[in-house]
């Protein structure tokens, strides 16, 4: 699994920071997306298509 993100899409909601933070954090200067690990475990494999599904703005995309 590879998890992209694009922050030109982000609108700052967080929702993929709350649904794992392992995988997620927020720029601290505008809040958007900051991906932490590009190819998780499978342990995250569940949590990161929760976190591209719940994104507002479509800004996570897994495949």
């Amino acid at each position: 699994m590879k998890i992209s993100v694009d922050q030109s899409k982000c609108c700052g909601s967080g929702m993929c920071v709350l649904t794992d933070p392992d995988l997620f954090d927020q720029n601290e200067e505008d809040g958007t997306v900051v991906l932490l690990v590009e190819h998780p475990d499978a342990a995250h494999e569940a949590t990161a298509k929760e976190a591209a599904s719940l994104c507002p703005a479509s800004a996570i995309t897994i495949s």
